[in-house]
């Protein structure tokens, strides 16, 4: 089994809480294509570096795949047809950090900085 790391950006216009039921049940779907999900991370509403489909910003989402090389792509064909995704990206990692992402560091750290 191959490891991969996907990203998903969806549209601004639905709220925090539908993006994570959305990854919940992507999430659901591909374990029941017979892969495991390794770990999810919510990155937030972004600024995107340019308009996507008249969007400025888009939610954005990560999730840690453990499955075979063939199984991604019928989740991205399912993606093509959902109107709620702007992009998505699937990349093959060789090994899972265990670290949070250095989004949610750079979050962490803005956090503490607030506080003091």
């Amino acid at each position: 089994m191959a490891l991969y790391e996907h990203v998903v950006l969806t549209r601004p216009d639905i709220s925090s809480t539908q993006v994570e039921e959305f990854m919940q049940t992507l999430a659901s779907k591909i374990e029941t294509l017979g892969a495991t999900v390794e770990g999810a991370e919510y990155w937030g509403l972004r600024n995107l570096a340019y308009r996507m489909n008249k969007n400025r910003k888009a939610h954005y989402s990560l999730l840690k795949v453990n499955s075979e090389p063939g199984l991604l792509h019928e989740i991205e064909r399912q993606h093509r047809i959902n109107e709620d995704v702007l992009r998505y990206m699937t990349v093959s990692v060789e090994e899972f950090n265990e670290d949070p992402s250095p989004i949610l560091k750079k979050r962490e750290e803005r956090k503490r900085r607030d506080r003091n």
